[in-house]
């Protein structure tokens, strides 16, 4: 806060009177107020509690790593206002999962005494750690962590935002690699289109799951036998 007069106060402006002085908050570029350091943890805990007091049956909760104590240190303290509190927590594709886990389990070692030194600790995203050890830890660490965070934080409900985003930019990138370089087609008959099969995925049959039966099915109520069908038994849908 900084010290004002009613003289040198703007329009509109939020005046506080704190020690028996009249003050103005200081908001930070974007406009927004900044709140005392060391206090996002305490806000979190308020906000939670008073929005469980005033209605909500669910909490969401982000951290800035997936780090279930820090989680739980959260939800215990509001747990103890709240007893009752359910969280839904975020796994959110905007952490780097893998550098967490491995730097989650590089801390665990180093506070165990292990020896640490063949990792580089500034670097541990490197595909050089792919299949190690360290690898192998962070990865179970990573398998386990909606059945830790759920136990031991109290996560109510996992939910991981925009994976379809990610998992369309993966399989697109990788069929255009392998259909522009020498797989050609085969990328997509056994990338994509084989897969589908094998896993009985319904779109590999997307004339349906466009609606064409649905199309057809309307066009002979209309037109009866002379109804210009998508399907029939020459339809290309039928090779599946």
């Amino acid at each position: 806060m900084e010290e004002v007069t009613l003289e040198n106060a703007q329009e509109n402006d939020s005046l506080l009177k704190h020690n028996g002085k009249l003050v103005r908050p200081v908001r930070l570029p974007n406009g927004l107020y900044q709140f005392r350091e060391e206090t996002n943890i305490d806000r979190v805990v308020l906000d939670c509690v008073t929005a469980l007091e005033n209605g909500a049956d669910l909490l969401w909760i982000e951290t800035p790593t997936p780090d279930v104590e820090h989680i739980k240190m959260m939800v215990d303290r509001i747990k103890e206002q709240q007893p009752k509190a359910k969280l839904v927590y975020n796994n959110s594709p905007s952490f780097n999962w893998t550098l967490n886990f491995r730097k989650q389990v590089i801390a665990q070692w180093e506070e165990e005494g292990k020896d640490i030194s063949a990792y580089n600790k500034d670097d541990l995203m490197s595909a050089d750690y792919d299949g190690t050890e360290l690898d192998a830890a962070a990865d179970v660490a990573a398998k386990n962590f909606q059945r830790d965070a759920s136990r031991e934080a109290g996560v109510f409900h996992h939910l991981i935002t925009l994976p379809t985003y990610h998992t369309t930019a993966l399989s697109v990138h990788e069929l255009a690699k392998g259909y522009f370089g020498e797989e050609g087609m085969l990328a997509y008959a056994a990338g994509v289109q084989r897969k589908e099969i094998r896993e009985g995925i319904s779109c590999v049959k997307h004339q349906a799951m466009a609606g064409s039966d649905l199309g057809d099915d309307h066009k002979e109520i209309f037109s009866g036998d002379n109804a210009l069908k998508a399907g029939g038994g020459k339809n290309t849908m039928n090779q599946f």
